[in-house]
């Protein structure tokens, strides 16, 4: 797919860019250093990818995080010439960026830039607190690194909170312990004085607030340990009108449990030997839980900002670093895939858009990409010119769901359709259970359109055929059952015999006769033609051979054809337009390209012996019929050539008016019409004669 390279000079810049020629369409090549320092200075009309998603890719999406500066979740243009720019201008060598290394030397360094030699630092630094004694760090070791830093901090913010010391705290080292067990009856003493407000207001509330003697008598038969739920939504204790709360008896059992606790860190704390609290009492008690429970919010709220300060300003002395490690590593990838699309027609490597490989009816589709949404990404991908399968796929052991598109590319698609199981691998190893959910349908090669209209008339002659025979079954047994109901129904629900029905009337084909003789001389008619399609058919053998192709070519051309334009111009651009890229150019793929994109099934050409296979026809039977067809053919030319005048047979000689083809096929219309004639007439004669009409009364005579 790559022709050869030629050095071209940007009009706009100046810089000698190189070219190639990839998927019919020429390219721009980055094959050093210095084209990715020039990158500003590439005509934006001339990449082949303008944005492209940032999630979804085969490519660290950490990288192209880093890449995304307005965090709008694509990688523009721009981004990419900035990032550009930023990795030159801190190596001291753009050429060390193709190698696509995980790891820097410090060698590499430009330390001649300011921010060259604070990441150069930075490194040092990391290896130092690591313990490594090196001169080169990896991506691996940097993330080992913020693992356990995230980690430390993590320890620090704990230690932190816990030895958090609230000056105010009301209860000593009880008071979270207060302040849970308060806030567990907070509402339900609540609830409690507002009752007794009730009762103050109108004494005739009391029994309607109380619990009712019927309540407790509903449950009384029953296991009360199981009625916990019902008896908590009675009353935290009677309500009475003087409105004071029993602290050591009357409470509902409950609730006892929880209203213990907050009488032991609080109620005996604040109130030592009373027997009861008013409302007023326990507002304090929650005005002191709240003071407390604010100053710890925004102490606990103050160390979490000095933490996190601590950890971003640290986090901004190493973040440098590790956007130089991902970028380093993975931006000529990115390149390969944004400005050239080198890596999808290289057959060894895999696209970044690229998810896995779907096995399915004996091949392998190499090019499958995710997809968020099917219905949406179907109405754009049409517009490819490819045959697109679209599969649910489903992980048991990852417990998740996606959809691909898949791309067939070869073979045929006569096995393929809306429900068929297939298995998905991703880049990572992992299987999933694939099923066909939707299909976009379009050739896949010029062999398979030459016997698509065979296929599909095979296909229309066999559902008719089906169609015929499932008619004729049921017609068969309607009138099986319409014979046992009339067998049924002959004798009456009053044993009498029901009188039989008057039969039909017999088929008239006098009436007919006219239709029939019109047939007969449509069939001659078309006989007759025939027969002359025959004679210049049969006239010599190059004529037969012509009149073959030509048939051919009026069955299969035009499907052909069309497969030939769609193919020349299936285009992967409209497939990635509808997953969020925007492409800049065609990114074409040929029947030749196309092959190496679909794997097919290949067995060894070897004999083996299958006793359960279907049994070929013979060989001698074959080419008996072969032979019989050929001297046929050769019969028929000899004959149209007026050949066999030579041997004196006249019966053979043929012109229009003598030849016993012209004679047999011409004469069928006139014999069938003399046919249906005496069938019509005898059919008359035998018809029985109708009555005359009764002849008129005679008047009566006059008065």
């Amino acid at each position: 797919m790559k022709k050869k390279l030629t050095d071209l000079v940007n009009s706009k810049s100046g810089y000698k860019w190189s070219y190639c020629s990839l998927g019919g369409t020429t390219r721009v090549n980055i094959a050093s250093g210095a084209d990715i320092a020039h990158l500003r200075e590439l005509d934006e009309k001339m990449w082949t990818v303008l944005s492209c998603p940032v999630k979804g890719l085969e490519l660290d999406e950490r990288t192209l995080d880093l890449i995304d500066y307005d965090r709008d979740g694509k990688i523009r243009v721009e981004e990419v010439v900035t990032a550009a720019e930023w990795l030159c201008s801190v190596l001291k060598d753009p050429n060390s960026i193709l190698l696509g290394h995980d790891f820097i030397d410090f060698a590499d360094f430009n330390l001649d830039n300011e921010e060259g030699v604070k990441l150069a630092e930075s490194a040092k630094q990391v290896l130092k607190i690591m313990g490594l004694n090196k001169t080169t760090i990896s991506l691996a070791e940097l993330d080992e690194f913020l693992a356990h830093y995230d980690e430390d901090c993590q320890k620090q913010l704990e230690e932190s909170l816990a030895a958090l010391s609230v000056a105010s705290a009301p209860y000593g080292d009880n008071s979270d312990d207060a302040v849970a067990a308060v806030q567990a009856i907070r509402d339900k003493v609540a609830d409690y004085f507002l009752r007794c407000k009730f009762i103050q207001f109108h004494d005739d509330c009391a029994a309607a607030l109380d619990v009712s003697v019927e309540k407790v008598a509903a449950i009384s038969e029953k296991n009360l340990s199981l009625s916990v739920e019902e008896i908590s939504n009675y009353p935290i204790s009677r309500p009475i009108a003087n409105a004071v709360l029993p602290i050591n008896e009357g409470i509902n059992p409950a609730w006892q449990s929880a209203f213990s606790k907050v009488k032991k860190l609080v109620l005996d704390v604040d109130y030592p030997g009373k027997e009861s609290i008013n409302e007023e009492e326990w507002n304090a008690v929650l005005a002191k839980i709240d003071a407390y429970v604010s100053a710890k919010a925004d102490e606990e709220k103050s160390i979490n900002e000095n933490q996190a300060e601590k950890l971003e300003d640290e986090h901004e002395v190493i973040k440098p670093l590790e956007r130089l490690l991902h970028l380093y590593r993975d931006f000529y990838t990115l390149l390969r895939n944004y400005v050239m699309m080198t890596d999808f027609y290289d057959t060894s490597k895999a696209a970044i858009f690229q998810a896995g490989k779907l096995y399915v009816d004996s091949r392998c589709l190499n090019l499958c990409l995710k997809v968020s949404d099917v219905a949406k990404h179907m109405d754009g991908s049409k517009l490819s010119g490819m045959f697109l399968l679209y599969c649910k796929c489903t992980s048991k052991t990852k417990n998740a769901t996606m959809d691909i598109v898949a791309v067939l590319t070869d073979g045929e698609v006569n096995n393929i359709r809306v429900g068929k199981n297939a298995v998905f691998y991703d880049n990572e190893g992992n299987d999933w259970d694939a099923v066909i959910t939707q299909i976009v349908d379009n050739p896949i090669s010029v062999r398979e359109a030459f016997w698509s209209p065979y296929r599909k008339f095979g296909r229309w002659v066999t559902e008719k055929l089906t169609k015929s025979a499932q008619e004729k079954e049921a017609k068969s047994f309607d009138n099986l059952t319409a014979k046992a109901d009339s067998a049924t129904a002959a004798i009456g629900p009053d044993g009498k015999p029901v009188p039989a029905a008057e039969p039909k009337k017999a088929f008239d084909i006098a009436k007919f006769a006219g239709i029939f003789a019109a047939i007969g001389l449509a069939l001659g008619f078309v006989l007759q033609a025939l027969t002359g399609i025959f004679k210049v058919m049969f006239s010599s053998l190059p004529v037969f051979i012509l009149v073959v192709v030509l048939i051919v070519l009026c069955i299969s051309g035009p499907s052909m054809f069309l497969a030939w334009l769609k193919l020349r111009n299936r285009n992967l651009g409209p497939v990635l337009n509808a997953n969020g890229w925007a492409i800049n150019s065609k990114i074409l793929v040929n029947t030749r390209f196309g092959a190496t994109l679909t794997d097919m099934a290949k067995y060894p050409k070897v004999v083996l012996k299958d006793p359960y296979a279907v049994k070929s026809m013979p060989k001698w039977l074959r080419w008996t019929i072969f032979i019989l067809i050929v001297l046929i053919v050769v019969f028929l030319i000899l004959y149209f050539n007026n050949y066999f005048d030579r041997f004196g047979i006249d019966a053979l000689h043929y012109d229009k008016e003598s030849s016993i083809i012209t004679k047999f096929f011409g004469s069928i219309g006139e014999e069938m019409k003399e046919v249906t004639d005496g069938l019509s007439e005898a059919v008359t004669q035998e018809a029985p004669a109708q009555p005359a009409a009764p002849a008129e009364a005679p008047a009566a005579p006059a008065m």
